[in-house]
């Protein structure tokens, strides 16, 4: 493999160019990245003013590719993120015209203000990579990334994200408060006017695809899936789960954990690999039952009790 196209590499450029902008968060980056070279989507979810769409606009401005932001609003059709058909006269015919998710990186910012029917429209876009409009398949450029933002605490006029949504997103992730040091950081960039669109593109479309296809090949052996599988199960017959994780989550894990695993310059998995992205792709498939709800328990908390509980044997770790 070209060292321009070794996994390794471009998250180590993609990195370092958007923490210019953004301060203190190396492991939310980290995630965010993860998910990028396991060519899947990441929801971004936390309060406002934390650096959620700026986070997004600095991974679309690292990558030389096409990106846009839809700005998810109550009276937003699904024909606005999608596309539609026009009739030209001239022409005599119909012809479809591309809606903005078509773009190598697609931002949807605060994704829960939209109707659950526009909402649904990125279920196809997302699990299959394609729109069909009028019975004709319009396939997107790869690679292809959604990332949604959504804010938890206003609800005012919000929709909650179905489980089928969630479920289309490989991880989520929250930005949380930075510490005091970055904090400080960020004011002196914002004096500097250290904004997104200052950022310079560090990697193009063609080694962001080589990397992607050198996560697909690194190797997970039949322990590593069996233990992903036990750490599911586990989630289902848990006493304070109603809806486990899908077989889609065990392959969203593992998925995740080979690019995590491409990050440290292996092509192979270990548990640890597997342990570091548990969290992000595994909380958001959760269902709680009413009563672990009532007691203040947590998604987190059930995937923490989970992690602590199988004990990988025979593993390397």
């Amino acid at each position: 493999m070209d060292a321009a196209t070794n996994p390794a590499v471009v998250y180590n450029r993609i990195a370092a160019n958007v923490q210019r902008v953004i301060h203190g968060k190396p492991d939310v980056v980290r995630l965010v990245l993860t998910a990028l070279l396991a060519e899947g989507h990441v929801l971004i979810e936390d309060k406002p003013g934390l650096g959620k769409t700026t986070l997004a606009h600095c991974i679309a401005r690292s990558v030389h590719g096409s990106w846009s932001r839809i700005q998810f609003t109550p009276d937003l059709l699904p024909s606005d993120i999608t596309g539609t058909s026009m009739y030209h006269q001239g022409e005599g015919e119909f012809r479809f015209h591309p809606g903005p998710v078509f773009a190598n990186i697609v931002l949807a910012d605060e994704i829960n203000r939209a109707t659950p029917k526009t909402q649904s429209a990125l279920l196809e876009v997302m699990a299959e990579r394609q729109v069909t409009n009028d019975r004709q398949r319009y396939p997107l450029e790869r690679p292809f990334m959604v990332v949604g933002t959504q804010n938890p605490i206003e609800l005012s006029g919000t929709y909650r994200l179905p489980e089928a949504q969630l479920d289309r997103f490989l991880m989520r992730v929250s930005m949380g408060y930075p510490q005091p040091h970055a904090e400080v950081q960020v004011l002196l960039a914002d004096s500097e006017q250290m904004t997104p669109d200052r950022l310079q593109s560090v990697v193009d479309l063609r080694d962001l695809a080589m990397a992607i296809e050198g996560v697909r090949r690194v190797h997970a052996d039949s322990d590593v899936c069996a233990y992903i599988v036990q750490l599911a199960t586990a989630t289902r017959e848990h006493a304070d789960v109603l809806h486990g994780v899908s077989p889609r989550g065990s392959v969203a894990l593992l998925r995740a954990a080979r690019a995590w695993a491409s990050i440290e310059n292996r092509d192979f998995v270990v548990v640890d690999d597997v342990k570091q992205v548990a969290h992000a792709v595994f909380e958001h498939r959760l269902i709680l039952t009413p009563e672990a709800e009532l007691a203040r328990r947590t998604a987190s908390d059930v995937v923490r009790s989970v992690l602590g509980k199988i004990n990988p044997v025979g593993i390397r770790r």
